[in-house]
């Protein structure tokens, strides 16, 4: 099964792949609008034709956000999509990249892509434990 992992704010969308038991980042689209942001994550369907797509849902205020921002792409996409805790995710990405050595330019720009795959990681080891 082929999963796509988005990463949604306002400005940037983080995207992950996964076609097994392991995510990876894929990279960051900036986003002018939701509508914008709907395209970006229809370009990604298209390419990596996933059979599900899994949004990172935050605390706080952006939580609303990208919980309706999830509902248009199961509205609009023909593709299933779950959302998933993403709590922490951005935090423990620029904790990685600063580890990695990333120049801060270069961490800016992968960032959301790490933290869309920390989140798409947790979905999956998540998964994994409850079919065991």
């Amino acid at each position: 099964m082929i999963i796509l992992g988005i990463d949604h704010g306002r400005k940037k969308i983080g995207f992950a792949l996964s076609a097994g038991k392991l995510a990876e980042p894929l990279g960051v689209a900036r986003v002018t609008s939701r509508e914008d942001g709907i395209e970006k994550v229809r370009q990604a369907v298209l390419k990596h034709r996933p059979n599900l797509i899994v949004v990172g849902i935050s605390e706080g205020k952006m939580a609303e956000e990208q919980q309706d921002f999830a509902r248009l792409l199961a509205e609009n996409l023909g593709v299933g999509v779950k959302t998933w805790d993403e709590t922490l995710t951005t935090k423990d990405a620029r904790s990685l990249s600063l580890a990695a050595g990333l120049g801060r330019s270069k961490r800016r720009k992968l960032e959301d892509a790490f933290a869309a795959s920390l989140m798409l990681q947790s979905y999956l080891d998540h998964e994994t434990a409850s079919s065991s």
